[in-house]
């Protein structure tokens, strides 16, 4: 006999099973929170932004220089990221870390068409992001006239450290959220687990569901007196 499931007996095992599932997502829950707070290191971003733009003698650009301007970004991009500005970079700030580690908390990020691009550092301290953002910007700007000889790079806006910093990562919040989620739908498939391999014969349904046998008749439970 082939057994179908109704939305009747999903609910019915849903509050069968509830405790097993608020636990499950009570103890997602407070995981996350406790490595959220407590073992994470925050880590706090900084950010520059940069105009790349030819010197001109007229005012006005030509479209051409513009779209050349535009497509240099790339290029820029792997320069600003490469061993011949960070490694200037680590000796100005005297940085305990290696080329490799220095460009991984570099993040460089462009609006489509545009001339202008933006220098995201970031450290476990909101302080130094700052710091190796405006080296790193200042630096480029100064050694992309020797490695390209071309003059086309501002600093339109400086990292500044904020009064009270935030942390971009973790977030505490979220991870909660996704845990809740994730303890919720580990709760709720364990439940139907335990009950797809719960075969015990409680009552007279379980006898024609188990063992496909009609039922002729039942029992009540007789009580004994002394």
């Amino acid at each position: 006999m082939e057994e179908t499931i109704s939305i009747k007996d999903i609910f019915q095992t849903l509050k069968k099973r509830w405790k097993l599932i608020m636990l499950l997502t009570l103890i997602a829950a407070l995981i996350s929170g406790t490595i959220s707070y407590f073992l994470l290191t925050p880590v706090y971003q900084s950010s520059t932004q940069i105009l790349v733009n030819q010197k001109q003698s007229k005012n006005q650009l030509d479209s051409t220089q513009i779209r050349s301007n535009i497509d240099m970004i790339n290029t820029y991009s792997v320069i600003i990221k490469s061993p011949a500005i960070l490694e200037k970079v680590i000796d100005d700030l005297e940085l305990p870390q290696s080329v490799d580690q220095l460009s991984q908390k570099i993040t460089i990020n462009s609006q489509e068409n545009s001339q202008v691009f933006s220098l995201t550092v970031q450290d476990s301290d909101p302080a130094k992001a700052v710091e190796i953002a405006n080296a790193v910007s200042g630096i480029f700007q100064k050694e992309i006239k020797e490695i390209m000889n071309v003059d086309n790079v501002s600093i339109l806006a400086k990292a500044e450290i904020k009064e009270n910093p935030a942390p971009v990562k973790p977030n505490p919040l979220l991870n909660i959220t996704i845990a809740v989620v994730v303890g919720l739908m580990a709760g709720i498939g364990l439940a139907f687990l335990l009950e797809y391999m719960d075969n015990t014969i409680r009552d007279e349904k379980d006898i024609e569901t188990f063992l496909d046998l009609p039922l002729l008749g039942s029992i009540q439970k007789i009580s004994q007196h002394k």
